[in-house]
């Protein structure tokens, strides 16, 4: 694959909530053609349930943007808590490379930890993060992978991270998650 079959990315991260909170998690999807914001997608996840992976693919799938997007950037392997996404199941439904992003190595062991001891189902969402692969350093972040080599992922990291180490398209989400969710939005995803 070429650097440039890359040009049309959809970015998701979640909105921040208040560690009391139960219930849905609203998300929020940007999609990017280039450095050109095309549009914004919307969806909600259960907090720490097991949905992300449906809704993410629903979202995709139906959205008008679905058949120009190649590459899904997630702003790390859950969404709504410990709503963690099965990466390369998200990839083989939508026929496109995903590419977790992590400004900060996590500490897996810690994760592990609250999972295997805190969370309902946490086994399971261990097991899906541990199918992700390790966490490896590209282009001034860390990225967990399906469906594109490591190379191709340091490509569509610099090529889309304009401003700042993040892609746009998760910078983008995580703004807009965070202006609408608190008021204003805070400058690092």
């Amino acid at each position: 694959m070429r650097e440039s079959r890359f040009s049309h990315a959809m970015g998701f991260d979640d909105f921040p909530f208040d560690p009391a909170h139960r219930g849905d998690i609203p998300i929020v999807g940007t999609v990017y053609a280039g450095n050109v914001l095309q549009g914004v997608l919307s969806a909600r996840v259960r907090r720490d349930g097991t949905n992300s992976t449906r809704v993410l693919t629903q979202l995709v799938q139906q959205s008008k943007f679905h058949e120009h997007t190649q590459l899904i950037f997630l702003q790390g392997i859950a969404l709504g808590g410990f709503n963690v996404i099965d990466i390369h199941r998200l990839s083989a439904d939508l026929e496109r490379p995903v590419l977790v992003v992590s400004r900060r190595k996590p500490n897996m062991d810690r994760i592990r930890d609250a999972l295997l001891t805190r969370v309902p189902g946490g086994a399971r969402k261990w097991k899906l993060i541990e199918q992700a692969g390790e966490m490896e350093a590209v282009a001034g972040v860390h990225v967990q992978r399906a469906g594109l080599t490591l190379e191709q992922a340091e490509q569509v990291v610099r090529k889309f991270a304009f401003s700042s180490n993040i892609p746009e398209p998760l910078r983008a989400a995580h703004l807009i998650a965070g202006g609408v969710a608190r008021g204003q939005s805070r400058a690092r995803p």
